[in-house]
């Protein structure tokens, strides 16, 4: 990780650590960058042959006051820039490539409270940004490096977007159905995020009954008790409510978790084992495998065995995943979260597309969740967060500390290889993730606590 950006953007507690004067920073140094690495003969704005800058973002009450400062950032260096409005981070990304610009930034903090925000920067591709330009935008931040700020005519604009963009982007989501979809009643969990804006559109597309909750966002209740990351109010709407099963997106809608007829949580482990399964009956699973992450339940990988897939494990982070697919030309990976990519269909994961593709499988198939799932084992699983302050630079020391890695090896020594222990800085928060897996949960809670216990002491 570098300094500002972790594995999904930078972060921070709005006007603590990401305030308007950054924000300004990071737009002047994108742009600078932009205009820097293309050639001037070539994915300029026909018109007038200044680089083309997306801006998307979700529903926090911080989002206004960011993109104010973002854009002005961008015209101050001398591209123009489009600002779209709410719409889900795998929507701006997609849009990027689809309506020719060079570059597409969100600002969101994705499944975090309101009170955090973030900016994502996506290239002309769709992908996010290498990491030498990640560095780079780091230094001009930090006035290391000047952004090339630009005088009289040669100032950026500000477009406005029609709304086109919008449709367009459901209509690929619709579009990417695997089966016709009909006869289901679903339950969409929006997370009064970005969400809000799209979920009604796609999912009048098919011949389904669906329900959306928590899809009024007032600026302060994103993430608020709803969405991926707080799926008990779904669960028990979906059981008593009668529905086929549910979809928790989180914040910026790139994550999806899915809830059965029974209420059980399906998490990105069984969304994907199910869609892989499905895929490779399918014929469509390039290279029979999937990429998954070290934080995949072992009951996945069982799974997968008793299936003939092969499962890829790449760090944690959906860069890491992405370029693990690429490498292995996979079709289909994603994380235990809920962040799925489809890599025919999409650059990043998107909740709203691995919602239209697992409705494609329960539609198909025609069987119930819980029937899709009941062959997938679950290990007893304990995930621990703690707190860290200090930055980037605090994580990393604890990280690099040899006494962590003895009381790591210590514990593993316990478990005799029937468990597994992953303990890793989180890319997208200040905390530090101790995750176990054992034979049974009151092991594993006091494994995670005696390394919890370790590392405050550090």
């Amino acid at each position: 990780m570098g300094k500002y950006f972790g594995t999904d953007g930078i972060r921070g507690i709005v006007n603590e650590t990401l305030d308007a004067d950054m924000a300004y920073k990071v737009g002047c140094a994108a742009a600078t960058v932009l205009k820097d690495q293309n050639d001037p003969r070539d994915g300029y704005n026909i018109h007038d042959k200044r680089p083309l800058i997306l801006i998307g973002k979700d529903t926090r009450i911080s989002s206004d006051m960011l993109e104010a400062a973002l854009v002005a950032g961008i015209c101050s260096a001398g591209a123009d820039v489009m600002p779209l409005g709410v719409l889900p981070t795998p929507a701006v990304a997609y849009l990027t490539v689809r309506l020719g610009a060079q570059m597409g930034i969100v600002i969101s903090a994705s499944h975090n409270p309101f009170e955090h925000n973030g900016i994502k920067i996506f290239d002309q591709n769709g992908f996010k940004l290498r990491d030498e330009l990640e560095e780079r935008i780091e230094r001009m931040i930090d006035g290391l490096e000047a952004c090339g700020k630009k005088t009289h005519s040669a100032l950026g604009r500000v477009l406005t977007d029609d709304g086109r963009g919008t449709e367009l982007y459901v209509d690929y989501l619709a579009q990417s159905a695997q089966t016709e979809i009909k006869g289901l009643r679903i339950a969409v969990d929006c997370a009064n995020g970005a969400a809000s804006k799209t979920a009604e559109r796609l999912f009048s597309r098919f011949d389904i009954d669906y329900e959306l909750l928590c899809d009024h966002p007032n600026g302060i209740n994103i993430n608020d008790n709803c969405g991926s990351t707080h799926i008990e109010h779904l669960k028990n709407i979906v059981k008593a409510g009668e529905f086929d099963l549910g979809f928790a997106f989180d914040g910026d809608a790139d994550r999806c978790l899915t809830v059965d007829e029974n209420g059980e949580v399906i998490d990105g482990d069984k969304m994907m084992a199910v869609m892989g399964r499905f895929m490779k009956g399918k014929g469509v699973l390039k290279n029979n495998a999937i990429v998954a992450t070290v934080m995949s339940n072992l009951g996945f990988h069982e799974f997968a065995l008793n299936n003939g897939i092969e499962l890829l494990c790449a760090s944690v982070g959906d860069r890491n995943v992405l370029e693990m697919m690429q490498k292995r030309r996979c079709n289909l990976g994603g994380e235990q979260s809920g962040h799925i990519i489809f890599l025919d269909d999409a650059t990043t994961g998107d909740g709203q597309l691995a919602a239209v593709k697992f409705l494609s499988v329960v539609s198909g198939t025609g069987e119930p969740v819980s029937k899709l799932t009941q062959d997938i084992p679950q290990y007893p699983q304990v995930l621990m967060n703690l707190p860290i302050s200090g930055g980037n630079a605090a994580k990393d020391a604890i990280m690099s500390s040899s006494a962590l890695k003895d009381a790591v090896q210590k514990e593993e020594q316990e478990i005799h290889g029937s468990g597994r222990i992953l303990v890793r800085p989180s890319g997208t928060e200040a905390l530090i993730r101790v995750m176990v897996e054992a034979k049974t949960e009151e092991i594993a809670v006091e494994i995670a606590n005696r390394l919890i216990n370790m590392i405050k002491s550090l």
